[in-house]
Order: structure tokens, then C-alpha cells, then sequence
């Protein structure tokens, strides 16, 4: 069942094209990551599937209906890029006022707990870190049991710890059969929850597959050795030096150390392995020009 759906879905802002024609569905019990560089329209998607823009042209569905109509949005659960909490309301009664919105929310106190917010139930939000704002911004999303889930960047400010308690209250809400999709700069983030990854570019679908599929697009192995000078070497995409390692991308991985081998060059302690999700967005993203290849699909 499809729960959300763009159809060649453009967005101009003036002489800015924000979309460009973007074809994305949504499937119920799907956990989405929504990856892309600043400018590549994840937002202006974003917001287009939950009702607060309208395409320019093109069309979007919510639960099969207008996302502008309250009643597609009756189970949906949102937490945009930035939001504003009433700074003299305390969280136990902000959680109290949204949760007065739907007619079986989940209860304060499980709330609470479930994205480590116990402590703070009686602090006004103004007195709140960002870390902890953001928690309970995040929380509200989830409070109306909703079947949809949409999170713009919800880890931003969180430190390692409240980040894993997110990514914990994210994974058991998907286990439980809820749907969501993540837009994140995480990379790491959805690598590790997201199934499916959507990569955006300049407005477009560049990529939607499997983690180990996007990986697996531009085909790169990351060749790591110790070694105290390399000459040039063919089929080179890409060299970075860490902590002593040297580490060369490539797209043949057994033919750069046979060349290795040939140039006499002397290493040591070499791993050849699979490209990071970060790896292959880099590759992705870096040549999203005016006709990009069809972008894969799971």
C-alpha cells in the first residue's frame, strides 16, 4: 500500500528550480532514507508530501488524498527541520496539549521514556538544551500513534548518546509496523536504519535501492595500505591520507595492486573493502548534471 507519492513533482521558487519532475513512493512498513547535498530539494519534498507547499506542477498524495486536507493528515507524524516549542509551557504539559489532538495518543509517561525525556518532564522547554528540544520535537511526532513518520533532520544538535536513543525509539516504531521516512546529512544515520535509500540531486531521484545497492552503483572499492610515497596509479577516483594509512577508491580494486606491485612499490598491511555509504553518495552526487543515468529502483 502506498501511504505518500509525488508524480513528476516540480517546485519552483521564483527562478529557482527546487524539483525537477520527481517521481518517489512511499510503501507501508518502509523505514526511507532521503539523502542529498544542501540545495537537493529533500526539504521542498519534505514539505510537499505533508501539505505545507503545493507543486508547481506535477501532483503529490497523502494516504491517497490531498496533503492540504487535515484529513490525510489525521495519521501522519512530522518533524521538520526547525521548529518552536512555547518556552514557558513545561514538557509534561506541551506532550499534554498535542497529545489533547488525537483521540488515543501514547501515554505521557511511555512518551517520555521512550526518547529519555523522563527527567525533564516538569522544565519548560525554554530552559532546555538544544539536544533536549530536539528530543522532544522528534517525540511529538510519534505521539498520536501515526502511521507515517516524517523526520527532517532529526538528530541535529544530539550528542552520540541522545542520538542512539533516537535511532532505538525509530527502530521499535518500525518494528512495530509504522512507516518512516528519514531525510538526514547523517550518512552513518542511514546506514544504519534505513532499508531503502532515495539519493537527491539538484531536485531529482539520482539513486533508490538497498544500502548495500547504492554502495554497489558507482561500483568503488576502498584500497587501504601503509606506505611511504605512491606514484601516480590508473583508476584512481580518489586518495585520503588518515592516520598514517593511505586510502585509494578505485573501480578495480585487483588491477591497482597488481599496478602497485608493478611500480615496485613498498606497503604494507593492505585491506581492500567494500565503499561507505558516505563513499558512494560522494560518488553519486558529484556528477548529477542535466541528464543523469535512471536512477535504480528496489
Amino acid at each position: 500500500m502506498i501511504l505518500a507519492r509525488a508524480e513528476q513533482a516540480t517546485r519552483r521558487y521564483g527562478n529557482v528550480l527546487a524539483l525537477d519532475r520527481l517521481d518517489l513512493e512511499v510503501r507501508a512498513g518502509e523505514l526511507v532514507g532521503l539523502l542529498g547535498p544542501n540545495g537537493a530539494g529533500k526539504s521542498t519534498l519534505i514539505n510537499l508530501l505533508v501539505g505545507l507547499r503545493r507543486p508547481t506542477a506535477g501532483r503529490v498524495e497523502l494516504f491517497g488524498g490531498d496533503p492540504r486536507d487535515p484529513a490525510s493528515r489525521r495519521h501522519l507524524g512530522v518533524t521538520p527541520q526547525e521548529t518552536g516549542l512555547p518556552g514557558t509551557l513545561r514538557v509534561g504539559e506541551v506532550v499534554e496539549f498535542v497529545g489533547a489532538h488525537f483521540p488515543d495518543p501514547v501515554p505521557k509517561a511511555e512518551l517520555l521514556d521512550r526518547f529519555g525525556l523522563t527527567a525533564q518532564v516538569k522544565r519548560q522547554t525554554g530552559g532546555l538544551s538544544g539536544g533536549q528540544r530536539r528530543r522532544l520535537a522528534v517525540a511529538l511526532a510519534f505521539l498520536g500513534r501515526p502511521r507515517l513518520v516524517v523526520l527532517d533532520e532529526p538528530t541535529t544538535g544530539l550528542d552520540v548518546e541522545a542520538r542512539h536513543t533516537l535511532w532505538e525509539a525509530i527502530r521499535a516504531f518500525h518494528a512495530d509496523g509504522g512507516t518512516v521516512l528519514l531525510s538526514s546529512h547523517y550518512l552513518e544515520e542511514v546506514e544504519a536504519l534505513a532499508h531503502r535509500v532515495v539519493v537527491m540531486g539538484r531536485g531529482r531521484v539520482l539513486a533508490d535501492d538497498t544500502v548495500a545497492a547504492i554502495r554497489g552503483i558507482v561500483g568503488v572499492r576502498r584500497v587501504s595500505l601503509v606506505a611511504d610515497a605512491l606514484p601516480a596509479l590508473p583508476g584512481v577516483v580518489g586518495t585520503t591520507r588518515t592516520d598514517g594509512r593511505t586510502h585509494l577508491l578505485t573501480t578495480d580494486a585487483d588491477q591497482l595492486v597488481r599496478d602497485l606491485v608493478t611500480a615496485g612499490v613498498a606497503f604494507r598491511d593492505l585491506e581492500v573493502r567494500p565503499t561507505s555509504l558516505e563513499e558512494a553518495f560522494l560518488a553519486i552526487t558529484a556528477d548529477d548534471g542535466s541528464t543523469p543515468a535512471q536512477p535504480t529502483t528496489v
